[in-house]
């Protein structure tokens, strides 16, 4: 496994490939950190040189989907989902409920929800679309201030600050 680290707009970013294609997207403080083994090694390779080329594309606002060799480690049901994720258009959100729909267990939210921030490839398979049924931003491996920034990039929140007070004081430290 070969891996770099990547500024971005959210903090660095850990990415990671081998032979098989991008494995790993990892923000700063991540809830589930891959572990690393004793073959993962810093370094660059043409999957790494490419996923930083269109994240940093992305981040500036002219690429809206990624094209990249994808190996994503996981359950089969797992990888059902994060297969439904990146069919979620840019700019759209959908709500656990209907992920659960679109991944054909209706009745397994939690379970999809689990699956969901497992993600081993936030923003390319994009995680951060999912929100809750009543449209607040729920749970996401980046923070919701991240989550907050990715859907404001795309145009699916509105550009005001969603954790600031009715009378504009922010209650996010900001």
């Amino acid at each position: 496994m070969i891996y770099r680290f990547m500024p971005s707009p959210v903090g660095p970013l850990l990415i990671a490939a081998d032979e098989q294609g991008l494995r790993l997207i990892e923000f700063n403080s991540p809830r589930h950190p891959m572990q690393r083994g004793s073959d993962w090694n810093e370094g660059d390779n043409d999957v790494l040189r490419e996923t930083r080329a269109q994240l940093d594309a992305y981040f500036a606002g002219k690429r809206r989907a990624f094209d990249l060799p994808l190996a994503p480690r996981g359950t089969d049901f797992q990888r059902g989902v994060w297969q439904t994720l990146a069919t979620i258009p840019y700019g759209e959100t959908i709500s656990y409920a209907q992920l659960a729909t679109r991944v054909g267990k209706p009745s397994a939210t939690r379970a999809v929800g689990a699956a969901n921030g497992r993600n081993p490839l936030p923003i390319v398979l994009p995680c951060h679309r999912v929100i809750g049924s009543d449209g607040s931003l729920t749970g996401f491996g980046g923070g919701l201030p991240t989550k907050q920034f990715l859907l404001s990039l795309e145009g699916a929140l509105p550009q005001d600050d969603l954790f600031a007070q009715s009378d504009n004081v922010s209650i996010a430290g900001r």
